[in-house]
């Protein structure tokens, strides 16, 4: 049946690479891109949402770059 021979082997398998998103830390949404936010916000509370579309579009890019699906 058996050989009383035989030694077991330890074979060590490769981990898979890390993702490429696995080199930036995930972030919540509320502590990414805290510059334009607060820009966006400021604006938004003085001016009104439809006056603020830029600073609202580079909020959003930023986001974006952070990885959100914005």
């Amino acid at each position: 049946m058996g050989n009383a021979n035989a030694k077991a082997v330890d074979v060590k398998v490769p981990e898979p690479p890390a993702p490429a998103n696995a080199e930036k830390p995930k972030l919540k949404p509320c502590c990414a891109c805290p510059e334009t936010k607060k820009a966006r916000d400021s604006c938004i509370i003085e001016r009104g949402e439809e006056n603020c579309g830029p600073l609202i579009e580079e909020h959003k890019a930023c986001m974006r770059k952070m990885g959100f699906n914005i």
